[in-house]
């Protein structure tokens, strides 16, 4: 009788067709090559299987509240996946049809990449003219509370939920920022527009901004640098191409904006476990821009798809990177759906530089080291007096003869050259091509002077 009750016991909890279907699952993925190495592990397999089923059981029968079945498997799923790595997660249905719908450019939220650090949420980067960025959310900030309540040794998505809500709605967010005391933002949520490309022009050298990519990048960005190219003309300097705070995206729109640069030459290798689980990537004739200087800016919010444009355009040379060192993110992360239960995100390979670096942990080293900073211009210095600024001075009666709309331009350059990192990078183009020029005119002038002197 014990032994019916048992059995009884085991076929109502599911724990004996849960502990059947793993079996099974585990012998039918054994090929013939392994199958004999795996035999060795297979007993200490099953009895962590049932180490499992037995926990699975306890819970059901002794815990202080009933637990769906799928609840406590999911969350089994989820926390096995987060062990891995802080990228690796379980997505349900739900958390998977939001995934898709960002990568098309528009979900709801507050507009902040996260990823995990030792159980706390940390922030990757808030997305332009997103509720977060405008809440002045950072890189590097740890949200530890959200509506007075910890969220410490949550997984990312119980995390992700939580700062989720109706649209509208406000949060109350606890953060804990570098060198200081933990302090609230309020935010309100909001349905996220991304717009993942943004461009200027300032002195005639083009400024592209890349928020994020998304499906859209490449073709908005190579649209963005034809208007440059139309409104500058022949005075085009060159290019600064801005990643700092673009948390990534899509590796396709990656490899696309990259290749948007190169003639040739590879621009990623992705590495998995086996040696068969390599791939390159590599890029084909045709430079945008037609070989003329390239800056590109990053930050420790460049992450990712960011990191790969960047590492591959400084392996090759035809680019300088500006700024800080980028955040780091060099693992592919692989959407393996499962059907009627959303899917899995699992960390599958690592990227490597042209020159075979991992970006893992390591990040894209910038070629000139520029911290981030605000210089406010005061054009109402005394000491900058000139001969223009006196009264009745000869040939000023042109100066304030600028449109209105070129005025407008000129004040958003002028916004833009106020941040450190962008006015050193419009200095750099500038510089480069100022010093091709006195060049070509040296050699000029030296061949006229060779002209000169047989004529003589």
């Amino acid at each position: 009788m014990k032994i019916i009750k048992f059995q009884k016991k085991i076929i109502n909890s599911g724990y004996f067709v849960f502990c059947l279907f793993c079996v099974s699952i585990f012998i039918l993925s054994l090929t013939p090559n392994n199958f004999l190495n795996a035999k060795n592990n297979r007993q200490e397999t099953y009895k962590q299987l049932s180490l499992f089923g037995d926990v699975f059981q306890r819970v059901q029968e002794q815990y202080v509240d009933d637990v769906e079945d799928k609840k406590l498997i999911e969350s089994a799923i989820s926390g096995m996946l987060q062990s891995l790595d802080p990228h690796s997660s379980y997505l349900s249905a739900d958390d998977y049809s939001d995934m898709q719908v960002k990568t098309k450019g528009t979900f709801g939220g507050l507009g902040i990449e996260i990823t995990m650090q030792d159980g706390v949420v940390k922030v990757v980067s808030p997305i332009d003219d997103t509720p977060a960025f405008n809440a002045g959310m950072m890189p590097g900030d740890l949200i530890i509370g959200v509506d007075g309540l910890s969220i410490r040794g949550l997984s990312i998505t119980e995390a992700v939920e939580k700062l989720r809500g109706p649209i509208g709605s406000k949060v109350k967010i606890t953060v804990i920022r570098k060198d200081q005391d933990p302090f609230d933002l309020e935010i309100k949520r909001d349905k996220i527009k991304i717009r993942s490309v943004r461009y200027e022009i300032i002195q005639d050298v083009g400024y592209v901004r890349l928020t994020t990519f998304s499906e859209t990048t490449t073709s908005s960005m190579k649209e963005a640098i034809g208007k440059i190219k139309n409104k500058t003309g022949i005075n085009f300097q060159g290019l600064i191409l801005d990643l700092r705070n673009n948390p990534g995206g899509l590796l396709n729109q990656s490899i696309s904006v990259t290749d948007a640069f190169l003639n040739d030459g590879e621009i990623v290798s992705t590495r998995g476990r086996n040696k068969d689980d390599t791939s390159r990537t590599f890029a084909q004739a045709g430079d945008v821009i037609d070989n003329e200087p390239l800056v590109i800016l990053i930050n420790s919010g460049s992450a990712s798809a960011s990191e790969i444009v960047a590492g591959a355009l400084k392996d090759h040379g035809r680019a300088i990177i500006l700024g800080t060192r980028s955040f780091g993110k060099g693992s592919v992360q692989s959407i393996i759906p499962i059907p009627g239960n959303g899917a899995i995100r699992m960390t599958t390979a690592r990227y490597y530089t042209p020159s075979g670096i991992s970006i893992q942990a390591k990040g894209i080293e910038p070629d000139i080291l520029v911290e981030s900073g605000i210089t406010k211009k005061n054009d109402k210095n005394s000491t900058n007096l000139r001969e223009e600024d006196l009264k009745g001075a000869l040939d000023k009666s042109n100066k304030n003869s600028q449109s209105l709309q070129s005025q407008e331009n000129k004040n958003m350059a002028d916004k833009l050259l106020e941040d450190n990192q962008i006015s050193r990078a419009v200095d750099l183009i500038r510089g480069i091509k100022l010093y091709g020029k006195k060049k070509d005119n040296n050699k000029k002038l030296a061949r006229e002077g060779k002209k000169t002197k047989k004529i003589s």
